[in-house]
Order: C-alpha cells, then sequence, then structure tokens
C-alpha cells in the first residue's frame, strides 16, 4: 500500500508531499484549544500513564484527552476520533566525554513538555528528552514532530497550540490549590557557599535590624534576614532584598515555614514564590532536616514551643530506617500541597474489601460505560485511584543493578513510583469552599465529604458506604416532667470525646506545665513534653453519659426546660470507624488540639452500647411542635453562639453553623443540624452569612428553583424549619404554597391536612429529588428505610490516621494500616513497614467487625 510505505523507508520526497493527502480525511476533527479548553497532556484520564511511562500519552485532537496505551483503543472505539498526539520522555544518560564528566548534548533535546521534574534525578549522568509525534488510528500511522513544511497549517496551529498549553489544573483563584506554582529556574543549579553555615532550630532574627519575625533564609549564603515587598504582605525592613540587589544570590525560604512537605520559597529574580524541587538538599546545606520543622498555624515551628521529640517524630516513626514495601496495595500518593489529609483517608478507603470490589473489581464496566469526558465522573475517577493504588503497577522494586548504582554513586536513575492523585482532588472537591483551596483540611470533615459523593453516585446493586452506617437511637428526655423522646438518625462515624478530667498522670501534668512556664519566662527551651494518657474506657464512658440540650423545649411542658440527651447504638456497622475528638476552639475561634495519648484497644466491644428502645414505665413526650416567632426585621434575631459551638465541634465549618443557627430561628443545635445535612453540598454552604432583607430568598435557594424555573417557590429556610419538625419536603412545600409562605399558617394548614396529596407536579417532584440528593446520609426514600449492615459489636482494629499539628488549619497527616499481619505506615508517598505504630496518637480509627 502507498500510504504504509510513508512509514516504512519510502522516498522522502514522497512522503512529505502526501503527509497533507494522509491527513485531509480527518481535518473536520482536528481543533485547535480555545480560551478556557482544559488540556490533559500530562496524565490518563483512566489510569496514572503520562509521558513518562514506557508508553507515552495518546492527547486526543478533538477532546483534548489524554490516554495511556492501554486505554488508547476505548476513546477511539467509543468516539472515532483518530488523530492523537503521541508524547513521550525520555530519561536518557549523557554521553561520557574523554576525562570522564559528560559531554553536553548537540542534538535537539528540548524539554517543552509541561511537566514536573524528578528532583532525584543525578543531572551530572542523565537528563530528559521529550518526543512527540502524531498518530493516525486504527493504522498506527506514524508522523513525527516537527514537519512544519510538510503539515496543513490547521495542524500545525493545533500541534503548537497543544504542546504550548498549561496545565488544567492553573486557575485564576489566589486561594485554590490548583493554581500551581513554577520550579525556579534557578533551583537545578544554585550555588551555595561552603561557609561553614549552620541555621539553629530557633531564636532567629535579622542579622541586619534584629527583627525576629517575617525572616527569611537565603538559599546561597545561609543569611538570615527581615522581608518587606513580599508576596505575604508582611512587615520589615526590606533587608533580604537589599542582600539580593547587592549580591544576586536569587533563592529565600521563609523560616517557620518549612515542613515536611515543603516550604515557601521565594525568588527575587523572577520576582514570584517559586517551587523548589532541591529543597531537602539546599536546606540540608545549613543543617535544616526538614522532618523535624513542622509549622503551626501563627507560623512559629512547633519546636518552638515543644520538646525535641515531637509528634511529628513519634507518628513518622523518624530515626527509625524503615523499609520500603512495594507491589498491590503498597503505591504511595503525591502531596499536591496540604493534601495529605486525602491520601490518608483514600488509602484507609481502598484497605477495604467491599469498596475494591465496587470500584477495581467493576473497573472494565465502569470505564466502558463513562461519559464522553471521564475526568468528570466520579466513579470512573474512584476506579482509577483503586486502581493505581491496588494494581502495583505505580509501586516497583529497583532492579538489582539499580542498587548497586545507587549503593556506588549515592544517586540513581529514578523509579516512576506513587501517583499524583491531582485530576481526583480537582474533580471531588469542585464547588467545594474549603477542599478546593490549597490549605489544610480536616480529615473526619473529609471522610464525610466522600462518603456523601459515593452515596450520590451510586456504582451497583450495593452502595460500598453501606459498610460504614449505622442507625443512632437519642433519647431526650424533660428533666422537670420526666418525660422522654426516642428518634433514630444515620451516622458514619462514632465521635468520642477526651475525657482529660481523667487523665492517670496529672501530677506529672502539672509539674512540667509549671517547668514549661519558667522556660517560657526565663527564654529557655521547653521542658520534655509529658502528654495527658487517657484511658479509651474513660472516652467510652464519656460518649455513654447522658448530655445536657441547650434550649431545650419541652413538649410536656410547652416551654423550655432542661434537658438531656443519650445517644446509643440502634445498629453496628460492618465497619466501625472512630474519631477521638481532640479538636476544641479558642477563644480566637481557631480550631485546638489536645495534645494527648489514648490507649486505643486492639480489639473492642461495644455491645453494651446496644439501644433499648422504650422502656415499661417510661411516659412519651407529646408530639406538639415548639410555636415559631418570626421577627419582623431578620437582622434582629441573635445567633446563639452555643448552637453554633455545638456543631463546629461535630466538625462543620463554621460560618455554615452560624447560617444554621440562623436560619432554623435559635431552635437549637439538633434542628440546625438537620438544616446543614439538607445543605452541606451547596456551592455557598461555607461562605459567611448575608442576612437577606425581609421577604428576600436565600441567594443559594434562588438560584436553585430559578434553574428549575419554579415560580413561587417558598423560602429555603422556612422549608428547612418546617422538615427539622419531622414533616415531609413535599408537605412543607405544599403547605407554604397554599398560605403564601406565612409559616404559622402553613403550620396549620398541615395540622389540618394530615394526609399528602395523591397528585405530584412532575416538576416539583423533579425539584424535590434535587434537593434531597444532598439528605441521603441521613435519610433514604421508599419505605425500606436505612440501608444497614447489623451485626454483632466486637471489632479488630486494622488502621488509624494520625495528625500532627496544633490544628486542622496546620499540620501533617500519616496513614498506619495493618496488612498481611503486619502495620505499614502510608506517609505520602512513602511506604514503609511501620516498626511502632503509634496507636495512641492517632485521630481517627478504622475497626473491621469480628465474625462471629
Amino acid at each position: 500500500m502507498q500510504r504504509a510505505a510513508l512509514f516504512s523507508g519510502g522516498d522522502a520526497q514522497m512522503a512529505a508531499e502526501d503527509l497533507g493527502e494522509l491527513l485531509v480525511p480527518y481535518m473536520p476533527t482536528i481543533r485547535v484549544p480555545k480560551s478556557g479548553d482544559r488540556v490533559y497532556k500530562t496524565e490518563c484520564a483512566f489510569s496514572y500513564d503520562s509521558p513518562d511511562s514506557e508508553g507515552g500519552l495518546y492527547l486526543c485532537m478533538n477532546t483534548f484527552l489524554g490516554f495511556g496505551r492501554e486505554h488508547i483503543e476505548r476513546h477511539y472505539r467509543k468516539t472515532g476520533h483518530c488523530v492523537y498526539l503521541h508524547l513521550k520522555r525520555r530519561v536518557i544518560e549523557k554521553v561520557p566525554g574523554a576525562s570522564g564528566g559528560a559531554l553536553p548534548k548537540r542534538r535537539n533535546a528540548k524539554l517543552f513538555l509541561d511537566l514536573e521534574t524528578n528532583g532525584d534525578l543525578n543531572s551530572d549522568d542523565f537528563e530528559y528528552e521529550d518526543e512527540a509525534k502524531l498518530v493516525i488510528f486504527p493504522d498506527h500511522y506514524e508522523i513525527s514532530l516537527p514537519n512544519i513544511e510538510e503539515l496543513p497549517a490547521l495542524v500545525t496551529i493545533a500541534c503548537d497550540a497543544l504542546l504550548s498549553a498549561k496545565s488544567p489544573y492553573r486557575k485564576q483563584v489566589p486561594d485554590s490549590w490548583e493554581e500551581e506554582l513554577q520550579a525556579s529556574k534557578h533551583a537545578k543549579t544554585l550555588v551555595q557557599l561552603d561557609n561553614g553555615v549552620r541555621i539553629p532550630p530557633s531564636g532567629w532574627k535579622c542579622s541586619k535590624c534584629d527583627l525576629r519575625e517575617n525572616l527569611w533564609l537565603n538559599l546561597t549564603d545561609g543569611l538570615v534576614l527581615c522581608g518587606k515587598w513580599f508576596f505575604d504582605g508582611s512587615g520589615g525592613n526590606g533587608h533580604a532584598m537589599e542582600h539580593y540587589k547587592e549580591t544576586g544570590y536569587p533563592l529565600a525560604v521563609k523560616l517557620g515555614t518549612i515542613t515536611p512537605d515543603g516550604a515557601d520559597v521565594y525568588s527575587f529574580d523572577e520576582e514570584e514564590p517559586v517551587l523548589d524541587p532541591h529543597i531537602a538538599k539546599h536546606l540540608a546545606h545549613f543543617g535544616i532536616d526538614m522532618l523535624q520543622m513542622p509549622v503551626t498555624e501563627n507560623g512559629l515551628r512547633d519546636n518552638d514551643i515543644k520538646p525535641r521529640v515531637s509528634e511529628w517524630e513519634v507518628i513518622q516513626e523518624a530515626g527509625v530506617k524503615l523499609k520500603p514495601m512495594y507491589g498491590p496495595g503498597y503505591t504511595g500518593m503525591k502531596n499536591l500541597g496540604n493534601s495529605c489529609y486525602l491520601n490518608a483517608v483514600m488509602q484507609a478507603i481502598f484497605s477495604i474489601p467491599e469498596f475494591q470490589r465496587a470500584y477495581v473489581g467493576n473497573l472494565p464496566r465502569i470505564f466502558d460505560y463513562s461519559p464522553l469526558d471521564p475526568t468528570q465522573d466520579f466513579n470512573t475517577q474512584m476506579a482509577k485511584l483503586g486502581h493505581g493504588l491496588l494494581s502495583g503497577q505505580y509501586s516497583k522494586p529497583p532492579m538489582k543493578s539499580e542498587l548497586i548504582e545507587q549503593v556506588m554513586k549515592e544517586e540513581h536513575k529514578p523509579q516512576h513510583n506513587g501517583i499524583s492523585p491531582r485530576m481526583f482532588k480537582a474533580l471531588i472537591s469542585k464547588g467545594h469552599t474549603e477542599f478546593s483551596s490549597n490549605r489544610q483540611q480536616d480529615a473526619q470533615e473529609f471522610f464525610l465529604h466522600l462518603i456523601n459523593l459515593v452515596e450520590r453516585n451510586p456504582v451497583g446493586s450495593e452502595n460500598p458506604s453501606d459498610v460504614f452506617r449505622f442507625l443512632v437511637e437519642e433519647r431526650t428526655q424533660c428533666c422537670q416532667s420526666r418525660k422522654v423522646r426516642y428518634t433514630e438518625r444515620v451516622d458514619y462515624i462514632m465521635q468520642l470525646p477526651v475525657a482529660m478530667e481523667a487523665a492517670t498522670n496529672k501530677d506529672e501534668l502539672i509539674a512540667y506545665e509549671l517547668k514549661r512556664r519558667e522556660a517560657e519566662a526565663a527564654r529557655r527551651p521547653p521542658p520534655e513534653l509529658v502528654r495527658a494518657k487517657i484511658p479509651f474506657s474513660a472516652c467510652l464512658q464519656a460518649f455513654s453519659e447522658p448530655n445536657n440540650v441547650e434550649d431545650f423545649w419541652s413538649s410536656a411542658l410547652q416551654a423550655k426546660s432542661a434537658g438531656v440527651k443519650t445517644s446509643r447504638f440502634a445498629s453496628f456497622p460492618e465497619y466501625l470507624v472512630v474519631q477521638i475528638k481532640k479538636f476544641t476552639f479558642g477563644l480566637d475561634w481557631i480550631p485546638k488540639k489536645l495534645d494527648v495519648s489514648v490507649d486505643m484497644p486492639d480489639f473492642l466491644d461495644i455491645n453494651h452500647l446496644r439501644a433499648r428502645g422504650l422502656q415499661p414505665g417510661e411516659e412519651e413526650l407529646p408530639d406538639i411542635a415548639p410555636p415559631i416567632v418570626i421577627p419582623d426585621d431578620p437582622k434582629a434575631l441573635d445567633i446563639d453562639e452555643s448552637s453554633v459551638m455545638q456543631l463546629a465541634e461535630m466538625g462543620f465549618p463554621l460560618e455554615a453553623c452560624r447560617k444554621a443557627v440562623y436560619y432554623t430561628g435559635n431552635l437549637g443545635a439538633e434542628v440546625a443540624f438537620n438544616w446543614i445535612i439538607a445543605h452541606m453540598e451547596e456551592s455557598d454552604f461555607a461562605e459567611p452569612l448575608v442576612i437577606p432583607a425581609f421577604g428576600e430568598v436565600a441567594s443559594s435557594g434562588e438560584a436553585v428553583f430559578r434553574a428549575d424555573g419554579l415560580d413561587n417557590q417558598p423560602p429555603e429556610e422556612i422549608i428547612a424549619i418546617i422538615i427539622s419538625m419531622g414533616f415531609q419536603r413535599n408537605l412543607a412545600i405544599q403547605a407554604l404554597k397554599a398560605t403564601n409562605n406565612n409559616l404559622e399558617r402553613a403550620l396549620e394548614w398541615i395540622f389540618s391536612h394530615p394526609e399528602p396529596e395523591e397528585e405530584s407536579d412532575p416538576a416539583l417532584d423533579m425539584m424535590n429529588m434535587e434537593n434531597n440528593a444532598n439528605a441521603n446520609l441521613l435519610a433514604e426514600t421508599g419505605s425500606e428505610g436505612p440501608r444497614i449492615k447489623d451485626g454483632s459489636g466486637r471489632y479488630e482494629l486494622f488502621g488509624f490516621i494520625s495528625h500532627m499539628g496544633t490544628s486542622t488549619m496546620s499540620g501533617h497527616y500519616v496513614c498506619h494500616l495493618k496488612k498481611e499481619g503486619r502495620w505499614v505506615i502510608y506517609n505520602d508517598l512513602r511506604v514503609c513497614a511501620s516498626e511502632q505504630p503509634p496507636k495512641d496518637l492517632g485521630y481517627i480509627y478504622f475497626y473491621h467487625r469480628i465474625p462471629i
């Protein structure tokens, strides 16, 4: 065939003339990316293959989606698109010169792919080379690039635009994690003076003016100087900038920001914050070990306020040589910038067989039936992540020859191990104010967010999140009338309070606190830390004890009264998730952490916490709703801060708690909790409360209602109040529409129309389905009731997530999992056999039911 000759050594001139003819049939499908188009040229939509992978990456010239060698045929069959840009990056060995050194390459080895470079690469012996080809399916015709003169202009323009396109995760939102910093051009070749400078662990001050804040360490000469005109807007006298102008030393790191995850680096020459891929080596030059430099929320190192041996070292098992683990189930995850909370939770999730079966077991079906843009499909990205972690494809041990080379040279050709969950994070954090930022987050909040997404995106007949579901029986008693009310709700986490009063080492704690204050006053190093030792049994006892109900309204008295609430398990889940409530709020409303040690058991029996229901002799509270008082001026309504604090301590964002209390008319934390569950997936859920003018509809509700084209839609906050009283959403909307959105008349209407009308408006039903989707965590539609997997209350520990740092707003997360009879530590990309798993310092614990 004549075309085949083009790629098998035929006449070159004829090949050049026929290239245009070869591409003519496919020209209508070739697109030039426009502004706003996302070009996925660094990662496969179905796997973690990239141009670095052995088979490279195929970029569709119509959809701009990338596919690895195993998945390109699927996309071709589904779409019929034939023209792809094949991208490949190679690591090649430099040619040695006569003196033994490497010769500079003379052929074109330009790096034109927007990929991260591996900081471990020995640049003296190896370098990168990028390659691009046009590939035409199904016959795999290849056209090497550049072939500018031979290719049609449209194809040349499209190729150039695709090759120069920036990462699809960039975003012009300052707080977004997707706004990637770029590696500094100075990082790889930075010269560091061998002047013997060693930076102390604390007590820094500017070398020129004695300032002790906003200090920057110059990475060339080790001089510590104050800043002024930097991106963080901190004060200072500008001595760091003056030093650069005098010396030309380009890079500086901000002291107090150095953590195991990285540090804030600024380039004076490039005039912007940058990444330094070699930051660990550059800091080590001045005696700084990144593992020993955790940051706090106020910019101080934890070592400034804690003793030498901190939880950072204990939890990460620092100072112990840990054996790396490779193979299926031992794949690390890259930290994308404060994304360790996501890494830790997902490692735990995909250690559970039900999640493995649901996503990895169904992977072929999920991929085959994925939408045309699989990057935006939750189940596809879950299956991709699960396969990446469990297949072993991205966790391969180095070859023996490479191990020998590493020992001999102390450098090695890097293995491409671990996965980067960038596409996954971009999808699941979409529209969420907190998770889409680059700030540290609460792993417990993310766990619940993930479960909500799993619930809303069914993958088969069984939902894998059912293994966590359990029913909670809440018994509320009026202290004056002694009457009771029993209710049930669905939950996914057992939250245990920290019983500080039960500490077994109180004398040591008192002595430590005295020494700490003396050291602080005398500006001496702090004494060795003494942690409160809390018995697990005391935490369990605190969980089971009655709690006071704030602003309890007794239907027996039809007035506010003292009330107490007790919680018990109406069912036990297959997998029990236990959260130790280490976080509380300070006077400044910043979350604080209790640094305690809890002797968590390997085996747990909570059968004694089984609910018993209404007991003989107990009298139920009358089923009467409290009176609703709506002020003439909504802005005059004070917000009950005690209810706000109760909700915030459950892990919900503070502003969301304030809105919940406001929109439910200060009726207490329980009613406000129901409002939160019904609204937690709205885009402005965690935004500050904006009190509407009287008669206005809340903005988040407006957007939903207008989108559905419904007129006269009742205000969402009034609907929420009625739902919180136990009425169905349909009935609430019906009643409000019948009474011109008057709450008191609507309640009267409901009591006079106890039976819901049989006929319903299809448009209203559709909207109700949308609005109720977010409430699926607490209630299931239909007559079967909530899905539960009840059984014995005896469990065995198989994993835990630990947090290092002083609050949820900072720090680092690590996951320990028990696999094949041994404990393994998952610390982002590092996966190693654990020698001393710190089970007493965990934050979230995972137990599985022991079969009877």
